[in-house]
C-alpha cells in the first residue's frame, strides 16, 4: 500500500509559552514551529496533508495559505483521540495514516519513512528511551518484548512508572484499522480524555502486530512546550546546521556562535567569523569570507568577495571578487557586478553597479545606476527622494564624484565627468571635464510648495 496520509495534531494552546501567539508558529531557526512538521510531511510525498488545529484557528491557516493542506478545526479539545477523531471524515480506507505532532520541530523524515513502509498491516510506534520519562506515556511490553499497550502517567502504577521507553505520539498504521479503533475511545481514564494511545490495546485485541522501533535521537520527536524548550530546540538545530556545513568543508571560527534562519548554500573554502546571521536562501560562492557581525539575507554572493565586519545585506546580489564593508549596508534591489567596492558606512538601496566602481566612505547611493570604474568620493548623497516620490540618479562609466557632493535626482552624470567636492548638481553634467557647483549665497522661496505624492 503506496498511498499515505498524514495527521499532524496542532491544536494545542501552548499555555507554557506564555504569549498570544499560538504554540506551533514560534520560531525555530527562521521558520514556525508547523512549518518544520509539514516540510518532513512534504518529503514523505504524502497524498494528503491533513492539520488539526485550534487555538489561534484562522491566523494558523493564514500563516501556511500556500501550502496544499486539509485544516480541520478542534474547536474543543478532550485529548489526543478526539484530535485525531476530527480528521476520519477526511482519511483514505485505502492508504495508511501516519500521525505527527505540529510542536516536534526536529521530526526526522527517515525515521518517520521506515514507520510508513512497516504500517500496511501493523501499528508502528516511535518510541524512545528517557532517563527522565515523567509525564510521557510508557510503553508496555510483555516478557518477550511484544508491545501491549501505553500506559499515561496519571493512570501508571508505581512499577509502570519505573519503565523507561516512552511514547513520542509519532505512530503509523493502515487507516482502515484506525478508523475502526478510534469509533471505540472513551474517556474512562483520570484525565477524562479520550487517548490516542488506548488504541494499541485495541490493536492487540485485534491480533494486529504492534511493532515499537527505538529512536536514539532523542531531540527529533521532542516537543516544544515552553520558551526554555524552544530555546534549547534553537540550539540544537543551529548546531546541526553548523556541523552540516562543517562536514561540506566550510570554515565556521565558532560553530557556536552561527545562526542560519533558512537555506545557506556555500561553495568551496568558504569562511565564516563569529556572530553572523543567515536569514531566508542566502548562497555564498567559492572563497567567499564573511566576517564577524554581518547579517545577509536572501542574498546572492559571488566568488571570491569579501564581507567584512558589521556588514548588514539584504535581497542583494554581489558579483565577484568584492569587497563590502565594514558597516556597510546594502539595501532591497542592489546589484553589485565585479571588482566593486562598497566601503565603511555607504549604504546602497535599488542601485546597481558595475565592474571595478568605488564606494569607499560615508555615502548614500539610493535609486542609482552606477557605470563602470567610478569613484565616488566620501559623504556624497543621491538625493532620491523630494519629499513624495522617488527620482533616478544616472552616473556613466568613467565618473569621478568628489567628496561632499548632493546628486539632486532625477540627473545624469556624464561619461568620464569629474566633479569637485562639495558640489551640488541638479542639471545633467556633460561627459568629460570637471564641473563645479557651489552656493555662493542662501536664498529662500516664501511661496514654493512641496510636492505630493503621484497617483499609481
Amino acid at each position: 500500500m503506496s498511498k499515505l496520509n498524514i495527521v499532524i495534531l496542532a491544536a494545542g494552546k501552548g499555555t507554557r509559552m506564555h504569549s498570544n501567539k499560538p504554540k506551533v508558529l514560534h520560531e525555530v531557526a527562521g521558520k514556525p514551529i508547523l512549518a518544520h512538521v509539514i516540510a518532513c510531511a512534504k518529503a514523505l510525498n504524502a497524498q494528503k496533508i491533513i492539520v488539526i488545529y485550534g487555538f489561534g484557528g484562522e491566523i494558523v491557516r493564514e500563516a501556511f495559505a500556500h501550502e496544499d493542506i486539509t485544516w480541520v478545526n478542534q474547536a474543543e479539545q478532550h485529548g489526543t483521540g478526539h484530535a485525531v477523531q476530527q480528521a476520519v471524515p477526511y482519511l483514505d480506507a485505502d492508504a495508511n495514516t501516519l500521525i505527527l505532532l505540529g510542536d516536534v520541530p526536529l521530526v526526522d523524515a527517515g525515521a518517520c519513512k521506515s514507520l510508513t513502509e512497516q504500517a500496511n498491516n501493523k501499528l508502528v510506534i516511535l518510541s524512545f528511551n528517557k532517563a527522565d520519562p515523567t509525564g510521557y506515556g510508557r510503553i508496555i511490553r510483555t516478557s518477550t518484548g511484544e508491545v501491549i499497550g501505553i500506559i499515561e502517567q496519571k493512570d501508571a502504577t508505581e512499577a509502570q512508572c519505573k519503565i523507561v521507553e516512552v511514547n513520542t505520539g509519532i505512530m503509523a498504521m493502515p487507516s482502515a484499522n484506525l478508523i475502526k479503533w478510534l469509533s471505540r475511545l472513551t474517556n474512562n481514564n483520570a484525565q477524562k480524555e479520550y487517548y490516542l494511545t488506548d488504541i494499541v490495546e485495541f490493536a492487540v485485541k485485534d491480533k494486529v502486530e504492534v511493532v515499537a522501533e527505538i529512536t536514539s535521537d532523542e531531540w527529533s520527536v521532542t516537543g516544544i512546550n515552553s520558551k526554555l524548550d524552544l530555546a534549547q530546540i534553537e540550539r540544537v538545530q543551529q548546531a546541526r546546521t553548523a556541523n552540516k556545513l562543517l562536514q561540506q568543508g566550510v570554515t565556521l571560527r565558532d560553530p557556536a556562535r552561527l545562526d542560519v534562519r533558512g537555506d545557506l548554500s556555500c561553495g568551496r573554502d568558504v569562511e565564516i567569523d563569529v556572530n553572523c546571521l543567515f536569514v531566508g536562501d542566502v548562497i555564498l560562492g567559492d572563497n567567499v569570507l564573511v566576517a564577524a557581525n554581518c547579517v545577509i539575507e536572501n542574498a546572492v554572493i559571488a566568488a571570491g568577495t569579501q564581507i567584512l565586519p558589521f556588514t548588514h545585506i539584504v535581497d542583494a546580489k554581489i558579483g565577484e571578487n568584492c569587497r563590502i564593508g565594514p558597516y556597510a549596508r546594502l539595501r532591497p534591489s542592489t546589484v553589485l557586478q565585479s571588482g566593486v567596492h562598497i566601503g565603511n558606512f555607504v549604504e546602497l538601496k535599488n542601485t546597481q553597479v558595475d565592474i571595478g566602481s568605488n564606494i569607499n566612505h560615508l555615502s548614500y547611493v539610493g535609486d542609482t545606476t552606477v557605470g563602470k570604474n567610478v569613484n565616488i568620493g566620501a559623504g556624497t548623497i543621491t538625493c532620491n527622494y523630494d519629499g513624495a516620490n522617488k527620482h533616478r540618479t544616472v552616473i556613466e562609466d568613467g565618473v569621478f564624484v568628489g567628496s561632499d557632493t548632493q546628486l539632486i535626482a532625477p540627473v545624469t552624470v556624464g561619461k568620464d565627468a569629474t566633479i569637485a567636492a562639495g558640489s551640488t548638481i541638479s542639471k545633467v553634467v556633460p561627459a568629460g571635464g570637471l564641473t563645479v557647483c557651489r552656493a555662493k549665497e542662501q536664498k529662500t522661496y516664501p511661496s514654493w510648495k512641496r510636492p505630493q505624492k503621484t497617483k499609481k
